[in-house]
């Protein structure tokens, strides 16, 4: 039985451990010991019972975790079986190397189109992906409702762009602008921020400190 309030600390570890437990799954392990788990992902046995605990009863005791029912049960939680639809914002560089390369479908999405105003770009396909004109957003969101739109539009458009999806439907917006967008104004919107800088920057922190 879930709880009522899932803190965004464990919520943002279960990807890892999805990620973790499919890479089990496909050497062929078939079950593992919450101590072990923990020690080949450096995290505490007690730390992974606690994030579990949160969704229901997965182990046994003196048994441990089926792996093939746990990466089932963790991809359930995270809603990889409920094929989400995907919309990109802005066929650019950036959304041009994640319409290539990134693994939309292996993580539950299917990516059904994109958007751009470059005349260069409407009309054609990237990756099988088609090509839209930004104009026809509204249009395409009414015949097809859509779950999460990615933006990555130039930031002179982010506000307008999120404002448009939130307009047509899109619940999830996975957001690569670099603006902050105004989740205040797109009630039950969910808005989840990429900042490649505060990555970078993090990074630049860690390892500052070590030559202090």
């Amino acid at each position: 039985m879930r709880k009522e309030k899932i803190s965004s600390a464990v919520i943002r570890r279960l990807p890892r451990y999805y990620r973790h437990l499919d890479d089990l799954y496909r050497t062929g392990m078939v079950r593992i010991s919450s101590s072990a788990l923990a020690k080949s992902m450096g995290l505490t046995a007690s730390q992974i019972r606690q994030d579990l605990s949160c969704f229901g009863g997965f182990g046994q005791q003196g048994y441990g975790y089926n792996v093939k029912r746990l990466r089932s049960e963790v991809a359930e939680i995270l809603g990889m079986n409920r094929d989400h639809t995907v919309l990109i914002l802005g066929a650019g560089n950036l959304g041009r190397a994640l319409i290539e390369n990134f693994p939309f479908s292996a993580n539950g999405f299917r990516l059904v189109a994109a958007f751009d105003v470059n005349p260069s770009l409407v009309g054609t396909r990237l990756g099988g992906v088609p090509i839209h004109h930004m104009d026809t957003l509204e249009e395409f969101l009414r015949d097809g409702p859509a779950s999460v739109g990615v933006l990555t539009v130039p930031t002179r458009v982010a506000v307008e762009s999120a404002r448009r999806l939130f307009d047509g439907g899109v619940t999830g917006i996975w957001n690569f602008t670099n603006v902050e967008l105004p989740e205040q104004e797109m009630p039950g919107v969910r808005v989840e921020n990429v900042h490649f800088a505060d990555s970078l920057l993090t990074l630049s922190y860690m390892i500052s400190e070590e030559t202090v």
